[in-house]
């Protein structure tokens, strides 16, 4: 079997050895952008924003979506200098242009990000077991201590009265 494994292995060198001698490819590669070419098209600005109608639930919405897919904002609903900062990092580690503003798409697409994160990790939390739980009895790490401690205790006590 380890032959057969060894054998497998040097092939798989020699094989892969013509990939090597290729050199770096000539050929441009394609450069990141939005998954959809619409969304490039429509700049967003504070008009397009103020298009979307955001009331200020839905921009706590946002802040909260934001802070889901890991860019940390304050959620109190106003749209402030470090939260159009924050939107900003969105907008550039998705390929948008960084205007701090919101279209119509770029909100469809954070919202429907964050709603996916969200039950990713409600998915998880379901998984582990839900809440962490704090368990009082043997189970617990408190419980397993007092369990050794009792068992060593209860050997030594037991074993000066079996005498």
């Amino acid at each position: 079997m380890r032959a057969l494994i060894l054998a497998l292995c040097i092939l798989a060198i020699v094989d892969s050895a013509h990939f090597a001698k290729a050199g770096l490819s000539s050929t441009p590669r394609e450069t990141l952008a939005p998954a959809e070419t619409a969304i490039a098209t429509d700049e967003a600005t504070q008009e397009a924003e103020e298009q979307i109608g955001l009331t200020k639930a839905k921009r706590r919405g946002v802040q909260r979506g934001l802070t889901k897919l890991g860019f940390k904002t304050k959620v109190n609903g106003k749209f402030d200098e470090s939260t159009r900062a924050v939107i900003a990092r969105w907008q550039e580690e998705h390929g948008y242009p960084t205007t701090g503003f919101l279209n119509a798409e770029q909100h469809k697409v954070l919202t429907d990000a964050a709603a996916e994160a969200g039950k990713s990790g409600h998915r998880d939390r379901r998984r582990a077991g839900g809440r962490a739980r704090y368990s009082r009895g043997v189970g617990g790490p408190i419980g397993a201590i007092g369990g050794a401690v009792h068992g060593v205790v209860g050997g030594v006590v037991g074993g000066l009265f079996r005498r």
